[in-house]
C-alpha cells in the first residue's frame, strides 16, 4: 500500500513538472501509472485557424494586387495607327507619353521609299492617333495640290500639314486636327466648317478666312 501511494505521488510530481515545463505542447497524451490513469498535457491549436485565415487573406490580397498591376500596365499603353511608308504598317502599342519616333520604331522603321524628313519625329502622340508617313516626293505633290494655283489660297480639303501650317495661328498639332477631322467626316463643305475642328473658334477663323478655300 505504501509503495502504491509513493508511486502515485511520484507520478503526480512528474505530471506537474511536465506541465510546468511545457512538454505537453506538442499535442501528445502522456499515460502514467499502472492503473491507466492519463495525465494529458495538450495545448489547443488556437492559432491554427488564425494562421489559415491569415494565409487566405494574404492570397486574396496578392490576387487583387496582381489585378491592379495589370490594370495599371494596360492604362500605361496607348494604341496608334501607323501607316504609309513604314516597314510594318498597322496598329502598334506604345507607352503613354511616347513620341512619333517611338511609334515609327514600333512599326519597324521607315520603308525603303519613305520621305524621311516629312514628319516631325519629336512630336507627341496620343491614344487612337493616326500617323501617316509619306513616300519620297509625295509631300511636295500634296503641298502643291494644297494651294490653289494663282490664288495662293490653301485648300483645307487637300492641304497637307506643311501647307496648313502656313496659315496664321495654325501649328503642326492643329494642322493634324484639321486633317483628322476631314478624314473622319469626308471633308469640309464650306470654309466656315473649319470651326468644327476642336480649338478653332471664331477669332482663329477670322485670321484665316481670306486665306483658305474648299474647292
Amino acid at each position: 500500500m505504501m509503495k502504491k501511494r509513493k508511486f502515485r505521488n511520484v507520478c503526480l510530481m512528474t505530471v506537474c513538472v511536465l506541465l510546468c515545463c511545457g512538454c505537453g505542447r506538442n499535442g501528445t497524451a502522456i499515460v502514467i501509472g499502472e492503473e491507466g490513469r492519463e495525465a494529458v498535457a495538450q495545448e489547443l491549436p488556437e492559432t491554427a485557424g488564425q494562421s489559415e485565415a491569415s494565409g487566405e487573406s494574404g492570397a486574396g490580397e496578392g490576387a487583387a494586387g496582381a489585378e491592379r498591376s495589370d490594370a495599371r500596365a494596360q492604362e500605361a499603353l496607348i494604341r496608334v495607327y501607323v501607316c504609309g511608308a513604314v516597314a510594318n504598317p498597322g496598329v502598334v502599342e506604345i507607352p503613354r507619353g511616347s513620341r512619333v519616333e517611338d511609334a515609327l520604331n514600333a512599326a519597324g522603321g521607315f520603308g525603303a521609299d519613305a520621305g524621311r524628313e516629312a514628319v516631325n519625329l519629336a512630336d507627341w502622340v496620343s491614344d487612337g492617333q493616326k500617323l501617316y508617313f509619306p513616300r519620297e516626293g509625295e509631300e511636295a505633290q500634296e503641298s502643291e495640290a494644297g494651294s490653289e494655283a494663282g490664288s495662293g489660297l490653301v485648300n483645307i480639303n487637300t492641304a497637307d500639314v506643311a501647307a496648313l501650317c502656313t496659315l496664321p495661328g495654325i501649328g503642326e498639332s492643329r494642322a493634324r486636327d484639321i486633317i483628322s477631322y476631314r478624314e473622319a467626316n469626308g471633308g469640309f463643305e464650306s470654309c466656315e466648317d473649319i470651326m468644327k475642328v476642336s480649338g478653332i473658334k471664331t477669332g482663329a477663323y477670322e485670321k484665316i478666312r481670306d486665306k483658305i478655300t474648299v474647292q
